[in-house]
């Protein structure tokens, strides 16, 4: 640690964060927090309007800004150049293959120097563009912005757009005429994001966010009407529950989702009577979940109901959908994992996981024949698109793995042909021959085999002398794909060894893998990473002192925890609006989150035992005197996933518990949320301010 540490000298002092000691007790058991001043008391009026926050509070994050600056001033022309690499990768003038619906192909296209998409429409057999909506119109003058799209009415006259101009994620909504390109007077605030239309096009329905950042009801919105007289269609009174809306291919239907992490329930709105009541299709029932595609006369239901763990495919009455008519069309198979599901007029199409890969399988709904789509190489991504329409034989797809840019493949489910549609473009040029990409074993504390996906050249050394960024996150079930990204190209150009860790929590080996990552089971995640990282150093891909680890959000926690419990194993830690103070979140019922994350971490408001889990790993309680290696935490003011009093907590224990290790650098922006900037060049920004982070501690500058 020696090394890496020598590479930050004669740093100024850093901020002394004042101690102002705050206690709690549960289940008999008394904590102390130094630092819960930093927790703003207004923070739901705060997300909305950022300049509400405690000057002191404003005070400290800006002096942890100059710090950080001051720390990695010598790195501003290596994130130029790094930049202008990434930036030399991306088509400025980009445009997808628009996707036919009815008279039209809808598609979203970027402009050289553009920050933010650009909707447009074409006739459906070609010809030119109508511009729908400018994105970069719309940011101007704006620190923030970001769109949560588009979406046409059925009869393509409005469309629905909506914006997020804080980072906080409170969507506002404009209703388009899409032949004008005026917005008409309707405005809804505090959305989700996005609305599903009536098929008439004369109204639409949305989720309203509630003061606590939750999505609790279901609105309908008729055009010209103020938000006030919009009708209530159902609300989730559970604040453990998320809950969306969405629409079906047939317009038959309007679905409401209600699920937390393990648990969903279902209700239907038929579009023939708006003002009817939702329709409950099954009861929810902890631990089961399922979700819906329409089929004409039937639905299909994917579901882990009876037992099956990795999912099955059941099929119900279009007019009595209910559990007691499921009838299994698509039996459960251990260790065949099915992510998702769409039905067409003659086809039923799913994507599933086997021994790690993704592959698409497709059955003709009249005879049952099955057969998939798949590929060869030892690790990729394959996205099912599917399509606008329900009367087709055509669906999409995308492929990619960690050498091949990415790929567009319209496919037809009669004739089995593929066509190649587009293939990402590097204008800077790529030849996919001079990278290496594989997938390892890593056996873990119990025996469990880790999968690591891995990118280098060809011509890097394999001697232990190579640096290497190890990813991982290993949460929700969330399973991070070996796919193409063009950034990841100037890491493994300077003699890095680029790694994905596949730990429990995620559903990279079925859902088993997942539930063995999670609750009681969690520290496995963390020790699964650990062990990657032993394996790349006994297999002399790398070595512990050139390990940089990197996570975001929940893998922010999996970086707090193997900071605490291997910090000389890593030569730096990069951690993202890292979930690291989780006892206190957890403990915390008014959070936007909390509730619904109880089923994933534990309830230490109610269980004495779940507490003393989240404790045995939660990082901010488990600093430490140790050797941590340097550590960057990144966060947003506005974030309403992981607050950014989370890392600003940490790096003051951090500094308190450590001040010889470290240093502890913290960078907050002061304009953006979870997701950090919303602008596509300005993402790669905070992407090349990582990679010169992790470039400096390895040596590489």
């Amino acid at each position: 640690m020696a090394r890496s540490k020598a590479v930050f000298q004669n740093l100024p002092t850093p901020p002394n964060a004042p101690k102002k000691p705050v206690s709690d007790t549960h289940h008999g058991i008394t904590r102390t927090d130094d630092y819960a001043w930093m927790r703003a008391d207004n923070w739901q009026a705060m997300f909305k309007d950022p300049s509400l926050l405690d000057p002191a509070i404003r005070a400290h994050l800006e002096a942890e800004n100059a710090h950080m600056e001051a720390a990695l001033g010598d790195t501003q022309d290596l994130q130029k150049t790094l930049f202008a690499e990434m930036k030399g990768r991306i088509k400025e003038d980009d445009s997808s293959v628009p996707m036919k619906d009815g008279p039209y192909a809808y598609g979203t296209l970027f402009v050289t120097g553009g920050e933010q998409a650009h909707y447009f429409r074409t006739p459906r057999d070609g010809g030119d563009r109508e511009l729908l909506l400018d994105g970069d119109r719309e940011a101007a003058g704006k620190d923030y912005f970001r769109l949560s799209g588009i979406d046409h009415s059925s009869n393509h006259a409005l469309g629905i757009w909506g914006y997020d101009d804080k980072g906080s994620e409170y969507f506002t909504l404009r209703v388009r005429d899409l032949s004008t390109g005026e917005d008409l007077p309707d405005v809804i605030e505090n959305t989700a994001g996005g609305g599903v239309w009536a098929p008439d096009g004369k109204s639409f329905f949305y989720t309203l966010q509630d003061e606590n950042h939750r999505p609790s009801k279901v609105f309908h919105h008729i055009i010209g009407e103020p938000q006030s007289a919009d009708r209530l269609v159902f609300e989730e009174t559970d604040p453990g529950f998320f809950m969306g809306v969405g629409g079906s291919l047939l317009d038959d239907v309007i679905y409401i989702d209600i699920h937390d992490h393990e648990t969903s329930e279902y209700r239907i709105l038929s579009t023939k009577d708006l003002t009817a009541e939702p329709l409950l299709v099954a009861e929810r029932e902890e631990g089961i979940e399922y979700s819906l595609t329409e089929g004409g006369d039937v639905f299909y239901i994917l579901t882990n109901a009876d037992g099956a763990k990795d999912f099955k495919i059941v099929e119900a009455p279009f007019e009595a959908p209910g559990k007691e008519n499921w009838t299994d069309l698509v039996a459960h198979e251990p260790g065949r994992l099915i992510l998702s599901h769409m039905a067409f007029a003659r086809h039923l199409v799913w994507l599933e996981r086997r021994d790690g890969l993704p592959r698409i399988v497709v059955r003709d709904r009249r005879s049952g024949e099955e057969h998939s789509i798949a590929f060869a190489e030892e690790a990729y991504s394959l996205g099912l698109s599917g399509a606008a329409e329900y009367d087709t034989d055509v669906i999409r797809f995308s492929y990619s793995s960690m050498t091949t840019p990415s790929q567009l493949f319209d496919y037809d489910m009669a004739t089995r042909q593929r066509t190649l549609l587009k293939t990402q473009e590097v204008p800077s040029g790529h030849n996919p021959d001079d990278y290496v990409t594989r997938r390892v074993m890593a056996t873990s504390h119990d025996g469990a085999l880790v999968p690591v996906s891995l990118l280098y050249r060809k011509d890097t050394p394999l001697d232990g002398s190579a640096p290497c960024l190890l990813y991982g996150y290993g949460a929700y079930g969330i399973s991070i794909p070996a796919s193409f990204s063009t950034n990841n190209l100037s890491l493994a150009d300077r003699g890095f060894v680029y790694a994905i860790a596949h730990v429990r929590g995620g559903k990279d080996k079925g859902f088993s893998w997942y539930e063995d990552g999670k609750m009681a089971l969690k520290e496995n995640t963390f020790k699964d990473f650990i062990a990657a990282a032993d394996h790349l150093v006994a297999q002399r891909f790398t070595a512990y002192d050139q390990i940089i680890a990197e996570g975001g959000s929940a893998g922010g926690m999996l970086m707090g925890a193997i900071a605490n419990m291997a910090p000389e194993k890593f030569a730096g830690i990069i951690a993202a609006v890292p979930f690291v103070d989780v006892l206190t979140t957890m403990l915390d019922d008014t959070l936007p989150l909390t509730p619904p994350e109880w089923p994933e971490w534990g309830n230490p408001l109610e269980s004495e035992e779940e507490y003393r889990w989240i404790a045995a790993y939660s990082p901010y309680d488990n600093v430490g005197t140790k050797s941590y290696p340097p550590i960057l935490a990144i966060s947003g003011l506005t974030d309403p996933r992981v607050t950014y009093w989370e890392p600003t907590k940490w790096v003051a224990k951090l500094r308190e518990k450590a001040p010889e290790a470290g240093p502890y650098l913290l960078k907050t922006n002061m304009a953006a949320g979870h997701g950090g900037k919303s602008g596509r060049f300005q993402r790669l920004e905070e992407i090349a301010f990582e990679y010169a982070f992790a470039l400096k501690v390895a040596g590489r500058m």
